[in-house]
């Protein structure tokens, strides 16, 4: 496991310095005055923690970790805002969200092709979805380091705020009759991309001003979804591009 700090005094002084956790582990029925400060930090600062056997803890570090093990977040995330901000006066918004994409090289393969394609931002939601690690950014050839990743409670909400801010929500899914090349990618647009198994979740789907599909004229029904999302995000390019 990679970004590895344990021990509560270091944990502790991480958060407090503003590092940007991805998970912490505290060992449960974990008491005493320096664990009990350690959580009140974890309030302060809105950071999450698991309770977990001392087993797993013992699995992830050989050292002393005290009962508490925290893994680092491998870039610094932005807020929703900070993405919208960023946008050039010259340009038209372009976001990609991430609704349930939990493999770490299709997520690190479409976060490159998002950055080749010059989407402004990333937005993955907190659970269900795959860990920004080395492995993420190796997959994605630094792009990962360059383009502004978002971590959102709701994908859901985060839509509709984006609907509300004037963009249009463009899912692609192979149920759709209407292609992707009849859409209008000069608008400002939010690509969704679903699951590897089950693609964009139901209630997610509902939310979506457009849904698109591939065209498929191979024997193979679908598309790897990293494959699916460089297609959607190059329609994108190659229209803006023939404005």
């Amino acid at each position: 496991m990679d970004n590895i700090i344990f021990g509560i005094r270091p944990v502790a002084e991480a958060i407090e310095s503003g590092k940007q956790i991805e998970k912490l582990y505290i060992r449960k029925g974990a008491e005493g005055q320096l664990m009990t400060e350690l959580k009140d930090i974890c309030y302060r600062y809105r950071v999450r923690y698991q309770e977990v056997p001392a087993e797993k803890l013992n699995r992830l570090v050989k050292g002393n970790h005290q009962g508490v093990v925290a893994r680092m977040a491998a870039i610094g995330y932005v807020e929703l805002n900070d993405i919208l901000e960023r946008v050039p006066d010259d340009e038209t918004p372009f976001i990609v969200v991430f609704d349930g994409v939990t493999d770490v090289r299709n997520f690190g393969a479409i976060a490159r092709s998002a950055e080749c394609a010059g989407a402004h931002g990333l937005i993955v939601p907190l659970k269900n979805a795959a860990p920004v690690n080395a492995e993420a950014l190796k997959s994605s050839a630094g792009a990962l380091n360059r383009i502004p990743v978002c971590r959102v409670g709701s994908i859901r909400n985060t839509l509709k705020t984006l609907q509300m801010e004037g963009m249009q929500i463009a899912a692609a899914t192979e149920k759709s009759r209407k292609l992707l090349f009849d859409a209008d990618f000069c608008r400002p647009t939010v690509i969704v991309m679903g699951s590897e198994e089950s693609g964009i979740s139901k209630e997610v789907l509902k939310l979506c001003d457009e849904q698109l599909a591939i065209p498929m004229v191979g024997s193979v029904e679908s598309l790897n979804v990293s494959a699916a999302a460089a297609v959607m995000l190059f329609e994108v390019v190659r229209q803006r591009i023939g404005q």
